[in-house]
């Protein structure tokens, strides 16, 4: 059975990189470590700009900073794809309309690939 990831990985890569808490709030434009300590706890989502922040320091992408959180996100657009894809079925399978199914097709199908350990 695959284990599941955890919400984001930014002790691992703070580490990685030698930096402390203080260290990376001070580059993600914060007061304190305080606030770093909380999103390595999971205690606190950043926004979107801090998201980006991360990526910019640990030189990562988001998806692979925020793995878990990332994998909770798909599964969910996932299904909203699979429930809008069934709204879609009593429609005459136009152009736009065919295209449109494709669509929430591939994105409801993207979280149907096995879980990365």
């Amino acid at each position: 059975m695959a284990s599941s990831r955890l919400p984001n990985y930014l002790r691992k890569h703070r580490k990685r990189l030698g930096l402390s808490q203080d260290d990376v709030a001070y580059l993600l434009g914060a007061e304190s470590g305080a606030k770093t300590s909380r999103y390595e706890r999971f205690a606190r989502e950043p926004g979107f700009r801090t998201a980006l922040a991360c990526e910019a320091v640990f030189q990562k992408p988001i998806r692979e900073l925020f793995a878990g959180l990332y994998e909770q996100i798909e599964r969910e657009v996932a299904e909203r794809a699979k429930k809008l894809a069934l709204k879609t079925n009593h429609r005459n399978p136009g152009h736009q309309t065919t295209s449109k199914r494709e669509t929430l097709k591939r994105i409801a199908a993207a979280k149907s690939k096995k879980p990365r350990n």
